[in-house]
């Protein structure tokens, strides 16, 4: 069975492919690479020992778009990652994430219907729920004024799968992920930002290596155990592995609804500061970190009821946040390495 990933050279649809390879699916990916290289999918090549094509292709070009689908008609569903997803970059410039993520949406949903494209699994996030006063989230807590418009995007993205959902056939499945991290345990793939990354583990593991002078802590006054920002960070493989699972929770038909929802987090709040004393007790490296300002967008604490995903899904996360710090690590070293070795 073959299926579409958007965004597949990217951080988390490189793993995703990796996990769907493992599980019996043949796989294609479409990318433009306006912030992503086909670096990842050669890693995915020396992992599953597959070469994966990926159509160089703007989804907000609806011709190009169509054009891939029309080529890949036996697919039997779409995952579909590709987005901008920077929460500062959103605040500066709106306008481009408004067009760049619902546009490509659009498109992406007008060929799933041209197509009769059965099954649709959609990239949200935790930032769909905003500053919520519950803890943890459940699917149907409500959502709160978006606090980024990157955020915003994901909430109307999931808005219009819902709608399309209600008078067409296709199957749809929304993951709201909290904070994905790490990389596959064999270093041959992990997060890859180009230029200086926003994410926190990212600038962790860049800031202990030397490509980034100091981490600034965003926020020390928040009411929070530690003054910092909580969040539910869970292993990229963990992530990936729900991806495929939702895809066969649909082709199995076990779906009650058109469009369901499900959270994905491991259910433990990790504070901004207890994530970098994770990081150094499994490095070794006394991490150069500053105490600052607050930034535009943030959320102060954020993480998630998983039962449903748990029940239904049957998935379970089940890497801890000292091996997703040792796994990131371990990709940052061979980032590094390979540098040295050319």
């Amino acid at each position: 069975m073959k299926v579409l990933v958007t965004g597949g050279c990217g951080y988390i649809g490189s793993h995703t492919i990796v996990d769907l390879i493992n599980n019996g699916f043949d796989v294609v990916s479409v990318d433009s690479n306006i912030r992503s290289s086909t670096q990842l999918l050669d890693g995915v090549e020396k992992i599953t020992g597959k070469k994966i094509r990926n159509y160089k292709v703007d989804l907000c070009n609806l011709e190009d778009t169509h054009a891939v689908f029309h080529e890949n008609r036996d697919i039997v569903g779409v995952i579909h990652f590709a987005a901008l997803k920077t929460v500062p970059e959103s605040v500066a410039d709106p306008l481009f994430y408004f067009h760049n993520n619902l546009s490509s949406l659009v498109n992406v949903l007008k060929c799933v219907k041209e197509f009769n494209i059965p099954n649709l699994v959609f990239s949200s996030s935790c930032s769909v729920y905003g500053n919520t006063t519950e803890l943890p989230v459940v699917e149907a807590t409500p959502l709160q004024e978006a606090q980024s418009p990157y955020a915003r995007t994901k909430q109307m993205g999931e808005q219009m799968i819902q709608d399309y959902s209600k008078v067409n056939d296709t199957q749809s499945i929304l993951l709201r992920y909290f904070n994905p991290v790490g990389a596959h345990p064999s270093a041959l793939i992990g997060e890859l930002p180009l230029g200086r990354p926003d994410n926190l583990v990212p600038v962790i593991t860049q800031t202990a290596i030397g490509k980034i002078p100091k981490l600034t802590v965003f926020g020390h006054d928040y009411d929070t155990r530690d003054g910092s920002c909580v969040r539910d960070y869970i292993h990229v493989m963990d992530i990936a592995n729900a991806h495929t699972k939702a895809l066969q929770y649909l082709l199995d038909q076990k779906n009650t609804d058109n469009c369901e929802i499900f959270n994905l987090g491991t259910g433990n709040g990790v504070t901004v500061l207890e994530a970098i004393k994770a990081f150094e007790k499994i490095s070794g490296v006394k991490l150069n970190y500053e105490l600052g300002p607050r930034r535009p967008g943030d959320v102060i604490a954020i993480y998630a009821n998983n039962t449903k995903a748990k029940q239904l899904l049957g998935w379970n996360p089940n890497i801890g946040i000292e091996d997703m710090m040792r796994t990131a690590w371990q990709w940052e070293v061979a980032l590094r390495d390979r540098v040295l070795s050319n």
